[in-house]
């Protein structure tokens, strides 16, 4: 492996797993499915192993082991309110829940009251930051470009359209689809001036860019943002919200139960502060330390050191899939500076499935196909319409179209890039 990314092995589980083809070898996996679930970082399994040794019930109980797992839970939040570089500590507060998904839908459970508010997002989500305001809400969204760019100048029209009425505006920091990054504290400018707030689905983001929510003035600081741990190496099933104290107190909890409460009378409930108010029932304390772990391992790497090394990957994977016959590419291929290390492409007359069928199967790459999750942004990229999608889905065998994502994570390399444009290069031309 480049000698640049051979300590980067050394710090991750499963790196080097081997994987059975068709042909009855076995091969070195290559996982370039990382905008979807990243592998261990060792220090992150280490740590749960470690703390698995003092795990007790937390904030509700006086023994021993209790009391540290308390201790250590809380000191997470004071962790990751320094790592996102927060001075006004009493403004913010860390929630924890499940996943990204389950953040975004206690927001929109808990800050959208009628069904007649507005909330302002973007063609550019995730169905997990589109269809919980939906639900809950009327959305109007800021429209894409022909390379998939968002469109940022219609959201201050939008905002002067609604003439006040909007809350919240909710955009990825991200695309999981293109890698396409948003200006999120140019944006906050906007959402701000209008005495709105943003909210920044930060799943694909944080593992990354070093965010600073609080920006370089109150007008660009973040409001709340929303991120995963299994897409930053932390696989145990955890999900932080941070977000403004003032809201959270202001609003009942969207869930309720043991932990939420101060005081349970016959006909009365006083529920307690936020966080605590927010999160009801036994919290994963496992998932919790695990975030604060890898994010603690991905400052030591350096976000300077994550980027460049996408940059470069990116880079050499377009270029490679430039010139292969047959290989439809997706978004801006040549201006790649506000891209993630994510590629999207199809090759002409094979389906998306069949492509990374056959990489898995013959190759040991794994890929995503699909849309991602992300059906009204991928149709857009690939110039469909709605009647189109819907007749392939309904009218041809069930087959929806689709696109095949290439996503890179810190440990990947440049020889896993040419062992994959030659095997893209190889299905091509065929037979494979």
């Amino acid at each position: 492996m480049d000698g640049e990314n051979d300590n980067f092995h050394e710090l991750l589980i499963g790196i080097d797993s081997q994987v059975d083809i068709l042909d009855g070898r076995k091969v070195r996996s290559v996982n370039f499915d990382n905008a979807a679930t990243t592998p261990p970082f060792k220090s992150v399994v280490e740590n749960i192993i470690n703390s698995s040794d003092y795990y007790g019930s937390i904030g509700r109980g006086m023994g021993q082991k209790a009391e540290i797992t308390t201790q250590i839970y809380n000191q997470t939040r004071t962790y990751l309110l320094d790592f996102f570089n927060i001075k006004e500590k009493n403004k913010y507060i860390v929630v924890y829940v499940n996943n990204t998904t389950d953040g975004i839908n206690k927001l929109a459970r808990t800050l959208i009251h009628h069904r007649n508010e507005v909330v302002i997002s973007t063609r550019m989500e995730h169905h997990s930051n589109d269809l919980p305001w939906r639900r809950q809400c009327n959305v109007d969204y800021i429209e894409v470009d022909n390379y998939g760019r968002l469109k940022t100048n219609e959201l201050e029209k939008k905002l002067i359209h609604h003439k006040g009425k909007v809350k919240y505006v909710t955009i990825t920091g991200a695309s999981n689809v293109s890698g396409y990054m948003n200006d999120i504290h140019q944006i906050a400018k906007i959402v701000h001036k209008y005495n709105a707030k943003i909210i920044v689905d930060g799943a694909q983001l944080v593992p990354h860019v070093k965010i600073d929510i609080e920006g370089k003035c109150e007008e660009e600081s973040i409001d709340f943002l929303v991120f995963s741990g299994h897409k930053l190496y932390a696989p145990f099933g955890g999900g932080v919200i941070i977000g403004l104290r003032e809201v959270f107190d202001k609003n009942l909890p969207d869930n309720e139960g043991g932990g939420t409460v101060n005081l349970v009378m016959d006909k009365k409930v006083e529920y307690l502060m936020s966080p605590e108010r927010t999160e009801a029932g036994t919290p994963n304390f496992f998932g919790t330390i695990s975030i604060a772990r890898a994010l603690k391992q991905l400052n030591e790497i350096g976000f300077d050191n994550i980027h460049n090394n996408e940059i470069k990957l990116l880079d050499r994977l377009l270029d490679g899939l430039k010139v292969i016959p047959k290989v439809i590419n997706y978004g801006d291929i040549n201006n790649i500076e506000d891209r993630l290390g994510i590629g999207v492409f199809n090759i002409d007359s094979l389906y998306h499935q069949d492509v990374a069928q056959i990489l898995a199967q013959k190759y040991g790459i794994s890929v995503r196909q699909g849309w991602f999750c992300a059906h009204p942004y991928c149709r857009r990229l690939m110039n469909l319409s709605e009647k189109s999608n819907r007749t392939f889905i309904h009218k041809n065998n069930g087959k929806s179209p689709g696109m095949v994502r290439v996503s890179f994570g810190i440990y990947n390399d440049e020889r896993e890039v040419d062992y994959f444009l030659n095997a893209i290069e190889s299905i091509v031309h065929g037979p494979y």
